[in-house]
């Protein structure tokens, strides 16, 4: 899928998704995929997307539909579920045209059964998502086709450079316009975007699926297994940065600095198991890096949910985007190892 034009405005769906009309339609499909619906209820309503719990006479199911530069999700699930159905929730439905995913409630998410600070589970929840990225690697090709966004370190330099200006271009009345100074800084800050990519594609990592998104929320625990979902925010890029968001809350909740060790070992984790195709060492070495760069991912997936918002919303959200793109100026939750 092309990055996200901000200057394309695709129509809100958080009006339609509060009325009658779209709950008469959900209710419609629904029927037609798990029969007599005897409880419908709005479970969320975001800017960027809607959950409703379903009930029928014998199962509960979660039904969600994305904006529409994020609805991609619904047809991904579908292609995870079909080559790695151990690794993420079942669908019970889906239709890919509309966005529509349709899952069986798998119980409590992971924050919900364990302690958010439990190093041992961290460990689990991040291994487990590197495992789930190899198992993917030789099928790049279908979940490109699927709708994700590709955004390696080779595409990295480039899309901030272009993303900037971008932002930088729009009229300081736009909440999304990124101010002069920070923009300054930013460019002079391009060339070490260029030597993290460099230094990432060094590697020799395949491009694979990166969550984007990967935290305690959204995991189920289902008996000893972990499932993985919400995946609307996802890329396709180096399988590294999916640790950008975990050790972003762990550093913030354990108040760890980048050389807190207890940071490392969670990264170690996830690091393992890339460890046969680079050493150990340099994949430490070049986490800090790897991480600089997903916070790109970041700014992309905000840029597809900022596309479809009404001027509102825009007033509400729309500084998300320019916020990430200049932590490209912070240090990484982790120092070179």
């Amino acid at each position: 899928m092309p990055y996200a034009d901000l200057a394309a405005r695709l129509p809100s769906r958080t009006d339609h998704w509060a009325s009658r009309a779209f709950e008469a339609e959900l209710t419609e499909w629904l029927s037609g995929c798990v029969g007599e619906v005897r409880v419908l209820a709005r479970a969320k309503l975001r800017v960027w997307a809607t959950v409703w719990t379903v009930e029928t006479s014998d199962r509960r199911f979660f039904a969600k539909q994305n904006c529409q530069l994020q609805s991609f999700e619904a047809g991904l699930v579908a292609e995870l579920a079909a080559l790695v159905p151990d690794r993420v929730v079942p669908v019970a439905a889906v239709d890919a045209e509309r966005g529509l995913l349709l899952t069986p409630d798998q119980g409590q998410v992971l924050s919900e059964a364990v302690a958010e600070d439990d190093l041992d589970v961290w460990e689990r929840v991040v291994a487990a998502g590197a495992d789930l990225q190899r198992s993917l690697v030789p099928h790049a090709d279908r979940l490109d086709a699927a709708g994700l966004t590709r955004l390696g370190p080779a595409d990295a330099p480039s899309y901030a450079a272009a993303r900037l200006e971008e932002l930088a271009g729009l009229p300081e009345r736009d909440s999304r316009a990124l101010g002069e100074e920070e923009a300054g800084a930013l460019r002079a800050h391009l060339p070490r975007v260029q030597a993290w990519a460099d230094q990432v594609a060094a590697l020799g990592l395949p491009v694979t699926l990166n969550h984007n998104d990967l935290h305690d929320n959204n995991v189920f625990k289902v008996g000893e297994e972990l499932r993985f979902f919400d995946f609307a925010d996802s890329v396709l890029g180096d399988p590294l940065g999916s640790l950008l968001v975990p050790l972003n809350i762990l550093s913030h909740r354990l108040d760890g600095g980048p050389d807190d060790p207890r940071l490392w070992r969670v990264a170690d984790a996830a690091l393992e198991v890339w460890s046969d195709l680079a050493p150990l060492a340099e994949l430490r070495r070049a986490l800090p890096a790897a991480l600089q760069l997903a916070r790109l991912g970041r700014v992309e997936s905000w840029a597809r949910c900022c596309v479809s918002m009404t001027d509102a919303e825009l007033a509400e959200w729309g500084s998300t985007a320019p916020r990430w793109l200049a932590t490209l100026l912070l240090d990484p939750p982790v120092s070179a190892a």
